[in-house]
């Protein structure tokens, strides 16, 4: 099995309706697969918000991809399986800042990010062979050929973790790059102006 996954040729688009279509910025927004997918097996990690009991709940979790659907894993029997043997809707982010954008007035500051919301539901995996296929899938993606290596699953493992898989078909990819917008007016400013690596710590002297 390969250790990333592709996109097929000409796929079609993630769908859109009010609560998924970009409307801020919306120039900034794209619903092509490629940028979404590129995302999702870099960072590998969501961020999955449901309701419960009438209240918003959002968890962090490793959510990667194989083909055109999402899998998570948690503990069997949990609260957070009981919801997505439920069935609720749920909304899914993965975002990255990439840079700090610096400019010359406090209000214009701004990032170079890149971010994802998709909705769906969970369907939980019960056959072995996708259970297999699925784990198979991101250890390979962490480091290729592991899987093969590594002792597979136990039944009291696979026991203890439900796996969930989620449909790619819903959702918006937004990013933003470049460097500062400025006022005319600011431009004679003297204050430096550029972009700054956001994974770079700032001296203790300028916090």
């Amino acid at each position: 099995m390969t250790t990333r996954n592709s996109v097929a040729a000409d796929p079609a688009p993630l769908s859109c309706c009010p609560r998924s279509q970009v409307r801020r910025a919306a120039k900034r927004a794209s619903y092509e697969r490629a940028p979404a997918y590129a995302l999702i097996d870099r960072l590998k990690t969501a961020h999955v918000a449901f309701v419960e009991d009438g209240e918003p709940r959002i968890i962090p979790i490793t959510a990667w991809r194989l083909d055109d659907d999402l899998y998570l894993h948690t503990l069997n029997g949990g609260r957070l399986s009981r919801r997505l043997d439920a069935g609720v809707q749920l909304c899914l982010s993965f975002a990255v800042t990439e840079q700090w954008v610096m400019t010359k007035s406090a209000f214009n500051h701004s990032a170079n990010y890149q971010s994802l919301v998709l909705f769906g539901t969970a369907t939980r995996v019960t056959e072995q062979a996708e259970f297999d296929a699925a784990f198979r899938a991101i250890i390979n993606q962490l480091e290729p050929g592991r899987w093969e290596q590594v002792r597979l699953p136990n039944a009291k493992e696979r026991q203890a973790t439900a796996l969930f898989r989620i449909p790619i078909r819903e959702g918006a990819f937004k990013t933003r790059t470049g460097g500062p917008v400025e006022e005319p007016e600011d431009m004679a400013l003297p204050v430096w102006h550029g972009t700054l690596d956001a994974q770079v710590s700032m001296p203790d002297s300028v916090v």
